[in-house]
């Protein structure tokens, strides 16, 4: 099927030239694809068709898949310090102590959520102050063959959300990475406010 579209008349041609020549780019490093725009205005005949396939042939086309979103550990590392720097140095190289853990591991995001809701509670009443969760790093790669990749690793994605969120984020003071002998990638460290 295809179906006709109208190709601009000279004077609309002649128009847009003169638009393109007088203006001036807000970001001169793009102006190169507004060149390249006008150029290709000037070659396209006044009257061309356009080729529209039907749904079977896009279903054929490979579909790159893309995770936009950047790893959590890198927003977690680049935000600001908010507990003493001595104190989060020695955490980050795994040589503060531990006071509680508690392993996510196999657990959906429904059981997930109210069990690190518990726990973070129940250690921050308890006067504690380091308590490592452990999400795991979830599979590698992507399943499914669909337009939107499938996300691995879903509690290590979303922990840190709920550990910021309310009504966790008043109790919480920092979250980073876990170092490699605590689970890595795989864990955080999260240092709670004191109990007054």
């Amino acid at each position: 099927m295809s179906r006709k579209t109208r190709g601009l008349r000279p004077e609309e041609r002649e128009l847009w030239q003169r638009v393109a020549e007088q203006s001036v780019p807000m970001h001169p490093e793009r102006a190169q694809p507004m060149k390249q725009a006008v150029e290709h205005l000037n070659k396209v005949p006044p009257k061309h068709h356009v080729q529209h396939f039907g749904i079977g042939h896009m279903a054929r086309k490979a579909t790159p898949q893309h995770d936009l979103a950047p790893p959590i550990a890198d927003h977690l590392m680049s935000s600001a310090i908010q507990m003493d720097r001595k104190a989060y140095g020695k955490m980050k190289r795994g040589k503060l102590g531990i006071e509680a853990k508690i392993d996510l591991h196999g657990m959906t995001l429904a059981q997930a959520h109210p069990t690190l809701n518990g726990f973070i509670q129940r250690t921050h009443a308890q006067g504690k102050r380091l308590v490592l969760v452990v999400t795991g790093k979830g599979k590698s790669g992507t399943s499914g063959t669909g337009p939107i990749p499938e996300r691995r690793g879903v509690l290590r994605q979303q922990v840190p959300h709920w550990l910021m969120a309310p009504p966790l984020g008043a109790l919480v003071i920092q979250v980073t990475p876990a170092h490699l002998k605590h689970g890595g990638e795989g864990a955080y460290y999260v240092y709670l406010r004191r109990n007054r």
